[in-house]
């Protein structure tokens, strides 16, 4: 075995709160808040390219934030490559969470060249970040060592405690207030999260309290006026001031060990450092090209397409739904963001072939493994992250947002009557136009009721009102809100689903990981058989009884428990430790190649699918069955990926080795 393939894993006995190392809970809040930042800006941004002054219809704020997300995950795989081979994993994380800030920072404003320059920047910085932190985590845990799923599993709720306060915060105040104040809150929260991974320890608990502090505060004071929104701001604010006290508790142990994520090669020179700045000032202006489409260079402000229009659609023209679905592919894989991300997997993944083939027997198994289970991650992932564009627009104008209202009797028609808008009046006729949901994103947008959540319209009532609601701005949810349910349920159910495989192994009853994974895309697709049953059974509005949405979103949430932590914890435990940065790289490859394919899913619930002008919304009657018949078919396609995933169990567990050491055979065939 060569000096590079050492393992960097911590060897010296190390403090413990419940078993686990105390820098796990230093990185839980560094991720935690990193997390927030991210998924604070991810709730607002299809929301904010569409209402806010980019002014952008379905199709191309779908485009936009396919190549935002799917780059954000390509990135990971250059920057655990720097990690391993220049920097270490501590200097990448640096760098990663300075690059975000700014990203956060620049996203306040109102520029088109803003905009797409601060998607760059949290792109890149991403990049640095995500991988590495993740990696240092399993360095904290002995080789063999049976807590490190558990371990993953906490780090996995820092993740989504993140997560789950975002929408409720950022998206809230966002939406209300203005988009400026949702990204500011993210900035802040990036902020914080790079101090606590850099700074001294008595210096990161101060950071974690009041932040803390400040993120209950504002979960109990910025919120809908709506029970359900009440108790799911407190069960949060409850979770976090638990997380940040056995956080303080850890850090009174000890922190974060020194040699946690530090470079190979022991101090990293300035040369190297210098360089790599160097390349990311040079990659910032290239991706802002790529993931803008070279719309900020073209005259006309459409993004670049390298197949003809034409042809696309005569392609369109000559079969059925898969051409359809073929041709939609080709569209969107022609764009310059499409187009770089394939080139890049193709390479990377080639590489990652190659270098398969060279290590021994068990070494190579090991990684037919990953790379097997890194391909149904993918497809699993296109799948699931229609929560942030599709399932997005669904909650907004489908699903039933607003908790109690009065409703207008027969007595008031013909009258006209003050009322503050809200989703209950979309479809009913205002006078003789009918009230849609661009309309009241316009009233919401107007300089005179930016920053008012109360403001009222005349309205003139028609016989068809009869039985409309009558609801304040306070009791209606923000559709971006319903991205925290996911984010929740994992703070329900992830201990659980510790225990529950604790229980299960200690018995010799716990699924392989292959079988882990099948069962997380079988209840994916039941998820979404549960949006599509809440779609054809919608109101006569085409409303959506909200029931539907988060019980879809709870399945989502325990396949996501089933597959994504175990995922993270098999990159280490199955990858050679001369590949495990780059691996893990690769395994965030996969899900931005997912996040495009998501995106391209996204296309076929676009209005213009549904009918009527692209850039007016329909009523929610025209859109429900939109989205219930794309929803349906990922439900059958998720199951059929669930089936053949067990199906391929039993190989792919013997392929594991799980009776022998990890990294064993983890050297080229030949040595060096």
């Amino acid at each position: 075995m060569s000096s590079a393939a050492v393992s960097t894993e911590t060897t010296q006995e190390e403090p413990t709160v419940f078993g686990h190392p105390t820098g796990l809970f230093n990185l839980f809040f560094a991720e935690m808040w990193e997390r927030f930042s991210y998924y604070g800006m991810r709730a607002l941004l299809i929301f904010y390219m569409m209402k806010g002054f980019l002014k952008y219809n379905d199709a191309r704020a779908y485009t936009v934030y396919g190549a935002y997300t799917a780059l954000v995950y390509m990135t990971p795989f250059i920057g655990g490559m720097l990690a391993d081979r220049l920097l270490g994993q501590r200097i990448a994380v640096i760098i990663g969470g300075l690059l975000m800030a700014a990203g956060h920072l620049i996203m306040g404003f109102e520029h088109p060249v803003a905009f797409y320059l601060a998607l760059t920047l949290l792109i890149v910085g991403n990049g640095f970040f995500k991988p590495n932190i993740s990696t240092i985590v399993g360095t904290l845990y002995p080789a063999g060592s049976h807590r490190r799923d558990g371990g993953f599993t906490i780090f996995y709720m820092g993740v989504n405690l993140g997560a789950a306060m975002s929408p409720l915060l950022c998206g809230y105040i966002g939406e209300t207030f203005g988009w400026h104040y949702g990204f500011g809150l993210a900035t802040i929260g990036m902020i914080i999260g790079l101090a606590v991974f850099v700074m001294p320890n008595f210096v990161t608990q101060g950071l974690i309290a009041a932040g803390a502090a400040g993120a209950v505060l504002a979960l109990l004071v910025f919120r809908a006026n709506n029970l359900a929104a009440i108790l799911l701001n407190i069960f949060v604010a409850i979770c976090l001031a638990c997380a940040a006290g056995i956080s303080i508790l850890a850090l009174s142990r000890g922190g974060l060990p020194a040699s946690a994520g530090a470079a190979r090669s022991g101090k990293v020179a300035l040369s190297k450092v210098a360089m790599v700045l160097v390349g990311i000032a040079i990659a910032i202006p290239i991706i802002t090209l790529f993931v803008s489409g070279f719309s900020i260079v073209t005259s006309d402000g459409n993004p670049v397409q390298l197949i003809s229009s034409e042809s696309i659609e005569n392609f369109k023209k000559d079969g059925g739904p898969l051409t359809q679905i073929a041709a939609v592919f080709m569209e969107e894989i022609s764009k310059p963001a499409g187009l770089l991300l394939t080139l890049t997997g193709a390479l990377a993944f080639g590489y990652l072939i190659l270098k398969t083939f060279s290590l021994d027997r068990i070494a190579k198994q090991r990684m037919f493994v990953v790379l097997t289970l890194t391909f149904f991650s993918m497809l699993f992932w296109a799948f699931f992250e229609q929560a942030g564009s599709s399932l997005n627009n669904f909650a907004d104008r489908n699903v039933d947002r607003v908790s109690e209202s009065k409703v207008v009797t027969e007595d008031l028609v013909g009258t006209t009557i003050r009322l503050q808008p809200t989703q209950e009046q979309l479809g009913f006729t205002n006078g003789e136009k009918v009230f849609t949901l661009d309309q009241l994103n316009v009233l919401r947008a107007a300089d005179e009721n930016k920053e008012k959540s109360d403001f009222e319209i005349d309205w003139t009532v028609h016989k068809d009102n009869i039985g409309m609601g009558l609801a304040t701005r306070e009791v209606e949810l923000a559709a971006s809100m319903f991205q925290a349910i996911n984010a929740v349920c994992i703070l329900i159910f992830g201990l659980i689903f510790t225990a529950l495989w604790t229980f299960l192994g200690a018995r010799g009853l716990e699924p392989s990981t292959p079988v882990k994974f099948a069962l997380g895309l079988l209840q994916l697709g039941l998820g979404f058989a549960v949006f599509w049953y809440g779609a054809i059974n919608a109101d006569s509005r085409g409303i959506v009884a909200v029931v539907w949405l988060v019980l879809g979103y709870v399945l989502h949430t325990t396949g996501e428990l089933c597959l994504s932590p175990v995922g993270l914890s098999m990159i280490t435990k199955l990858s050679p430790k001369i590949l495990v940065s780059t691996v893990m790289g690769a395994w965030f490859l996969a899900t931005a190649f997912s996040q495009y394919l998501a995106a391209i899913i996204s296309q076929f619930t676009g209005v213009s699918h549904g009918g009527g002008d692209e850039n007016v919304i329909p009523v929610p009657l025209e859109t429900v069955h939109v989205y219930g018949d794309v929803f349906k078919q990922i439900a059958i396609a998720a199951v059929i990926c669930g089936c053949i995933c067990l199906a391929l169990s039993p190989i792919l567990k013997a392929w594991m080795h799980s009776d022998l050491p990890e990294d064993g055979g983890g050297t080229a065939s030949g040595g060096h």
